[in-house]
């Protein structure tokens, strides 16, 4: 099978679309955690699929972690059987901010401020076990939280997520040259035990 490639020209065309989240849409589907990226990259647009670039290593270290059984390639958009199993398994996927950009150094510190306050109401809607954003800096600048460091948040930032565990994990760009898809797998599989998907055995719950 043939990889779809897209030219700058084209990539460029979807900048400022917009991805929808994945979210349970079907009876008996319950978000017990819910992964959150910056904001969607232009392939990820013009796939519309999160996470879909194919240098990203998101969909690896979720293998590789025990967090879902079978391979997703996204590159060419995910499809509707692999959408279903990964709700099916209680995960969503959002962005705090929503447009797509060729990078995330793009966004302004309002535009992520403003990004973090929906992010807030869309946990307080959906009401996922745990909340895992993808990035320190930009949970950093969202939050006003200077000081914060990866890994599970205080207790006392719970109140803020309607009772959701807060997770701050490793963003799985190519570009976060300090990450492995092994210590990516090992950051997701923590907060997937930590919601429930996985026991500790690694089956699904």
């Amino acid at each position: 099978m043939v990889r779809r490639t897209f030219s700058r020209a084209e990539l460029e065309s979807y900048r400022d679309a917009v991805v929808p989240d994945l979210l349970p849409n079907a009876p008996g589907q319950v978000l017990k955690l819910l992964f959150v990226g910056i904001n969607p990259g232009l392939w990820t647009a013009a796939t519309q699929t999160h996470f879909a670039h194919p240098g990203n290593r998101f969909y690896p270290a979720l293998l590789l972690g025990g967090v879902i059984t079978e391979p997703v390639d996204p590159a060419d958009g995910m499809s509707d059987v692999e959408r279903t199993m990964m709700r099916e398994r209680g995960i969503g996927i959002s962005n705090v901010v929503h447009r797509a950009t060729a990078k995330a150094s793009e966004l302004s510190a309002e535009e992520l401020k403003a990004g973090g306050q929906q992010l807030v109401e869309l946990v307080a809607r959906e009401r996922p076990r745990v909340v895992a954003i993808a990035g320190i800096t930009a949970y950093r600048t969202a939050f006003g939280l200077p000081r914060a460091v990866p890994g599970r948040q205080p207790d006392t930032i719970d109140d803020l997520w309607s009772g959701a565990q807060l997770w701050v994990v490793p963003n799985p760009s190519g570009l976060n040259a300090h990450e492995t898809v092994a210590s990516l797998a090992a950051a997701y599989r923590e907060v997937a035990l930590a919601a429930g998907v996985i026991g500790a055995s690694g089956a699904c719950n």
